[in-house]
């Protein structure tokens, strides 16, 4: 398992956004539900972690909850929130929550349980040669390889700047790295060229792996999001 892929089920828009983009930082891939009758519905393609809201519109989260333990086992919930804490926390254990936070809380908090428990259940994952996952395309840094689901795991040729820009901007999805840093980091301290040198390496990466979101942040650099 080279990403995780967590469902988060919440109705408060600004919360979901936040709470999205640090797991986002985190290489993970995030899919948000804003009500209880979509996120049920999603039950059948389990992803490794579900962040489930109590209270939502339609189906609340201890229905989506039986919903999980009816047809995924085992898969890890962390229930989220603003009710009668002690309540919710007795019952959602009782239910099959693995963890339990009360709003309001700081996001890393999240972060911090949400990983010791995809920990638990999965294993240790370190961020060194670690596999990525992404629209397709499997990253593998320590092989220096990538691979493309979607056309019967065909390599993908890249040259090795190529490959060195796309192992950099995929060591934190979403994080973005100005054109000064990729030269320092790809090219090295001593390169005295231009900074065209980093577009047109985007621009090769971008045609050889045309399903990869690497973003342009005009006057600064780039970024690779995970959708």
């Amino acid at each position: 398992m080279s990403t995780y892929k967590i469902y988060l089920v919440e109705d408060e828009n600004n919360l979901s956004e936040v709470l999205k983009a640090y797991m986002e930082k985190e290489g993970w891939t995030v899919n948000v539900f804003d009500n209880g009758d979509d996120a049920l519905a999603a039950v059948k393609e389990p992803p490794h972690l579900w962040v489930l809201d109590i209270m939502l519109p339609g189906t609340d989260g201890y229905q989506i909850l039986k919903g999980i333990r009816e047809n995924e086992g085992d898969v890890p919930v962390i229930f989220i929130s603003a009710r009668d804490q002690d309540l919710d926390r007795v019952l959602g254990l009782e239910m099959g929550s693995d963890d339990y936070l009360a709003k309001p809380f700081l996001p890393q908090e999240l972060i911090i349980r949400a990983k010791k428990l995809l920990s638990r259940v999965y294993g240790e994952q370190t961020n060194e040669h670690k596999k990525v996952e992404l629209n397709e395309y499997v990253i593998d840094p320590e092989a220096r390889t990538v691979t493309d689901q979607e056309n019967s795991n065909q390599h993908v040729e890249l040259t090795t700047k190529e490959m060195d820009l796309i192992l950099l901007l995929t060591e934190d999805i979403g994080k973005a790295l100005s054109r000064e840093e990729i030269i320092e980091k790809v090219w090295g301290e001593n390169y005295f060229g231009s900074e065209r040198a980093v577009d047109d390496v985007v621009r090769r990466v971008r045609k050889k792996m045309p399903r990869i979101h690497l973003e342009t942040l005009y006057g600064y650099g780039y970024r690779v999001l995970s959708s």
